[in-house]
């Protein structure tokens, strides 16, 4: 005769957690409901408002040497916008940087922040020496790149005659603060 197998839980503690993992599944389930009601009840929203954004549509950018414009943030710079901030509503800005040589510290080793939601540099072509807050003083060459957090204190110390850098940055538009040293 065959032995039937029973379907009880080999102990006591095991069948306790099996009831016990039940009952909390169970609790987070009803939980969430009136969890977003108390925090609506209490004027606060319940999951992050998204900004209202303009239709988004596609940049292309061919390089033409004629687009380097002396027309951004430093004067010891000539920038090709990559036609990001028009295509994405204001949510990013693209551009290739050329920095014009020889480097002046005396001229661009201002410290300042920028009051980005995000920035990451890329060295399309020669080398760059930073100095970043927490960081410290980093060469950068073509094939590096780095991100720099808002507000993030920072100075460009030295740079070749022949550096180019892709900078991304969001939003399109954003207050830079020079800082007196």
């Amino acid at each position: 005769m065959a032995k039937k197998k029973s379907k009880k839980p080999a102990s006591r503690a095991a069948a306790t957690k099996k009831v016990a993992q039940k009952k909390s599944s169970a609790r987070k389930v009803a939980a969430k409901p009136t969890a977003r009601r108390k925090l609506k009840s209490k004027g606060r929203a319940a999951a992050p408002v998204k900004r209202a954004r303009g239709k988004q549509r596609v940049a292309i950018s061919h390089y033409r040497d004629e687009d380097f414009k002396a027309d951004g943030l430093r004067t010891y710079a000539k920038y090709r916008d990559l036609g990001v901030a028009e295509a994405s509503a204001g949510v990013a800005r693209a551009h290739v940087i050329r920095l014009i040589g020889p480097c002046e510290p005396e001229v661009v080793s201002k410290l300042h922040f920028h009051d980005v939601d995000f920035q990451m540099v890329y060295v399309l072509k020669g080398w760059v020496k930073t100095y970043l807050e927490g960081v410290g003083e980093t060469m950068f060459k073509t094939g590096s790149s780095w991100t720099q957090p808002s507000r993030i204190k920072h100075l460009i110390m030295d740079y070749s005659d022949d550096v180019e850098l892709l900078e991304v940055i969001l939003p399109a538009e954003f207050k830079t603060v020079e800082l007196a040293v």
